[in-house]
């Protein structure tokens, strides 16, 4: 039974990773053939089938290529040349996909501008992007008037809805714009290695920087999806997540509208009104992040959340806590959990199913991909290298960095970096395993058994080192969210006067009343003394980005001092568990009266 049980998980994981490679095998650097090449062709085969639906109204693969052409004229008619950029600074709505699908038809780089920024990083956003035109609407509008003086460079802005002063009316100037598309000598002399979109890391821990995204590289998002998930003209696919990120924006559209399928559309995520919207929309397929399916297994039942045509979730960062509840609750028959970054050029796909595990890499399969894991140095925030001076490939069990071999010359191991240079080099690793190569630096931790299955472990960063002991905040998280008293949790190291290391502190949202004294018989139960957090702060909600990664950066910075947090706040005291922290408490830590 072990070994049929093996021979069908590898058959299926096979079955996967061809669907996959025979979808990218072809894109390569020099290719004339970009990606709105590949969105043309879905729509010459499927013109007259339905390709998005956004509140209420549905358009044809041809109808929303005439909406992306009248872009791609209207963007000729301001005489934008190729590669010059146009930031767009919109939420979720019909008009998004459309818009940087008709820019990128005429050689217009599109920046993907995450919709909640404001002020300062707003501003970042904008200055870095280069772009000289930039297309909001009524809701983002204000935002953008609020940092307009905060950028040195002035932006032209056009507005998606009624244009007030010295802003211009989009929707006027696109009714002049032919729905025909542009003539294809625009762009004769581009290759797919020619920058398509800037996507912006989420900006957790600073400001976020501007990933280049090639048409090549979108192609591998898009196309690779199209593959992995097995999608075809049959299927809905329910989007909720933002299309400033990759998984939504093009991994999830590219699954749908390269195959002939179509994207039901979301505004936002929202966990009341998610299983109402899938069986109404006959959704089968969903797209996640982790959190997405948290919310869903924490909310009360509902009775469409089995009466859906789901057969396929897709998506990353689904813990392992949470992955058998969605899976059984909701009666969903497969969950397809994948790894990547925006910037990166390490990929995984989880073919098989193994819950927890965010893919697999077979022996067979080892010489063919780019990925290997090095010892890592937790204190000293450095790969550890051996008396040769190369890097320590960890073995079966072992934590260490996940890293990924670059080479140009292919486009799954191909890394574009950012648009700052210095930032780009940074992420670099050089005479990894040999003199002179190069490989790409994720910053996640991970392991791997000894059947090839990864494992997520932390963001380099986010493990601390304490008692002598590397603590990895995403797995004290996942034990801290399983006392029933935590609606929400995150936890990041602390400095601590005298103290070597880091301390442990979680900032948590309480579901209802918050039992100190039962959390702390929770902690003691479910953690080794080095991984118990030292301290806690209650706080009515975390601040998270738009794909819900929640912002530590502040909450790093207000450490455990009282004068700085509003709310309860506990020490955790050898005798007494968690008790109040004080003015007199904190003081007493910072002498040195109290041992910790």
């Amino acid at each position: 039974m072990r070994l049929e049980a093996r021979l069908k998980r590898d058959w299926r994981f096979w079955k996967g990773l061809n669907r996959t490679l025979k979808r990218v095998k072809s894109i390569a650097r020099d290719s004339p053939n970009l990606i709105c090449d590949d969105l043309q062709a879905a729509v010459e085969e499927h013109r007259t089938r339905p390709a998005v639906t956004f509140e209420g109204r549905t358009l044809s693969y041809g109808e929303l290529d005439g909406m992306a052409n009248r872009y791609a004229h209207w963007a000729k008619g301001l005489n934008l040349r190729r590669g010059q950029t146009v930031a767009l600074f919109m939420p979720n709505r019909m008009e998004y996909f459309a818009i940087w699908y008709g820019l990128s038809k005429v050689g217009v780089v599109t920046a993907l501008i995450n919709n909640h920024l404001a002020g300062q990083q707003l501003a970042h956003c904008l200055a870095i992007s280069g772009a000289h035109h930039v297309i909001v609407d009524a809701e983002t509008s204000p935002a953008f008037e609020q940092a307009k003086p905060l950028i040195e460079r002035q932006l032209q802005q056009w507005v998606l809805g009624p244009a007030h002063g010295d802003q211009r009316d989009l929707g006027q100037a696109l009714k002049s714009c032919s729905q025909l598309p542009p003539d294809r000598s625009v762009r004769d002399d581009m290759v797919a290695a020619d920058p398509a979109l800037l996507i912006y890391t989420s900006g957790t821990t600073g400001m976020p920087k501007a990933a280049r995204i090639t048409h090549m590289r979108a192609q591998l998002y898009m196309r690779g999806f199209a593959g992995a998930t097995g999608a075809t003209k049959a299927d809905r696919i329910y989007i909720a997540l933002p299309l400033y990120h990759a998984t939504g924006g093009l991994c999830a559209i590219g699954a749908a509208l390269l195959n002939g399928g179509s994207v039901v559309l979301k505004r936002r995520f929202s966990a009341s009104h998610f299983w109402a919207d899938i069986v109404a929309e006959g959704c089968t397929m969903f797209v996640y992040i982790g959190e997405l399916c948290r919310y869903l297994v924490n909310s009360p039942p509902d009775d469409d959340e089995t009466r859906h045509k789901i057969r396929l979730a897709f998506g990353n960062g689904l813990r392992p806590d949470v992955w058998p509840a969605l899976k059984t609750r909701f009666r969903i028959p497969e969950i397809l959990e994948f790894y990547g970054s925006t910037e990166g050029n390490v990929s995984l796909f989880n073919f098989d199913g193994r819950e927890g595990s965010i893919g697999r890499v077979p022996k067979w399969m080892r010489k063919r991909v780019n990925m290997r894991l090095v010892q890592y140095d937790v204190e000293a925030e450095t790969v550890v290298r051996g008396p040769d001076g190369l890097c320590i490939e960890c073995g079966p069990g072992q934590v260490g960095e996940c890293i990924g071999e670059i080479n140009n010359a292919d486009a799954r191991t191909d890394y574009t970096g950012y648009l700052d240079k210095a930032a780009s080099e940074k992420k670099v690793l050089h005479d990894v395993f040999g003199r002179g190569d190069a490989w790409f630096a994720t910053g996640d931790l991970m392991k791997q058994d000894v059947e090839g299955y990864f494992y997520f472990v932390d963001r380099i960063g986010d493990t601390f080192r304490w008692k002598g002991e590397n603590v990895s905040t995403n797995e004290v998280a996942e034990r801290l969210q399983a006392f029933a008293g935590v609606d929400q949790v995150t936890v990041y190291g602390v400095e601590v006067a005298g103290a070597d290391g880091r301390a442990g502190m979680a900032a948590i949202v309480p579901d209802g009343a918050f039992d100190a004294e039962a959390f702390g018989q929770h902690v003691a139960r479910e953690l080794p003394p080095y991984a118990q957090p030292l301290f806690v702060r209650l706080l009515p909600a975390l601040d998270a980005t738009g794909t819900f990664k929640v912002r530590k950066l502040d909450l790093v910075a207000d450490g455990y001092d009282p004068s700085r947090i509003k709310g309860a706040l506990f020490f955790h005291d050898p005798k007494r568990g968690y008790v109040k922290l004080t003015k007199s408490v904190f003081d007493r830590i910072a002498t040195g009266a109290v041992k910790i």
